[in-house]
């Protein structure tokens, strides 16, 4: 009786070790997990601080770069002057931090055409040399503008006004792009006859309401 007893014992003592070393695994286990997650969430408030930093001083550089363009054109500089794009219409936009460049359709394209007058374009190559020089990394917007005509001797090519501006935004998009203009810091957008500069009853008016405008965002 008693050897059965202690044999009992035994397992029982036995039972409890293997219990006990195995619940040491499973704390083990899940400190592991634990200090593995730990090591993840330190690693991504690093990289976030560090983001952080690089936007802080982004931001300051942008506001510094604002300010000088600023008192340049307080200065009396012409806005093609004090932002570079000498000899183009250029307009500045302290409010919103922008530069905006027009080109009339008359020096890019012809009348219900979306690929460019030649294959090489100065006044293109002109402005890409600025942006490569000042407003390297900078977002950049390539909108395209029509008249209030509606689309009607090349209705084989676009559906409406939207349609022309895209396709010649998207063309002057990609003519910057191969010349060098990062594809991740460029947009095209189409605005049609919706954004009018002039009057579409007068020729003149139309013929100011066709353009393409290369827009830089400052900030």
């Amino acid at each position: 009786m008693k050897h059965a007893i202690g044999k009992i014992l035994v397992v029982m003592v036995a039972a409890a070790v293997v219990s006990s070393l195995t619940g040491c695994t499973n704390w083990k286990k899940k400190y592991n997990t634990l200090d593995v997650e730990h090591q993840n969430l330190q690693g991504l408030y690093e990289n976030c601080m560090a983001s952080l930093d690089m936007t802080a001083a982004e931001k300051a550089q942008m506001s510094q770069e604002l300010e000088q363009l600023r008192q340049q054109l307080k200065e009396g500089k012409t806005a093609s002057q004090a932002t570079g794009f000498e000899g183009k219409d250029v307009k500045v936009d302290e409010a919103k931090g922008t530069i905006t460049v027009t080109l009339p359709n008359s020096i890019l394209f012809a009348s219900g055409e979306a690929t460019l007058k030649s294959a090489t374009n100065a006044d293109l190559d002109d402005i890409y040399s600025v942006l490569r020089q000042r407003y390297s990394g900078k977002e950049i917007d390539v909108v395209g503008h029509t008249d209030s005509d509606p689309i009607s001797r090349t209705k084989d090519k676009w559906q409406d006004n939207w349609d022309l501006s895209a396709a010649r935004a998207l063309t002057v998009l990609r003519y910057l792009v191969d010349r060098g203009v990062n594809a991740q810091n460029i947009r095209g957008v189409a605005c049609g006859e919706s954004r009018p500069v002039a009057s579409n009853a007068s020729s003149a008016g139309k013929a100011k309401n066709r353009r393409v405008e290369i827009v830089v965002h400052m900030r």
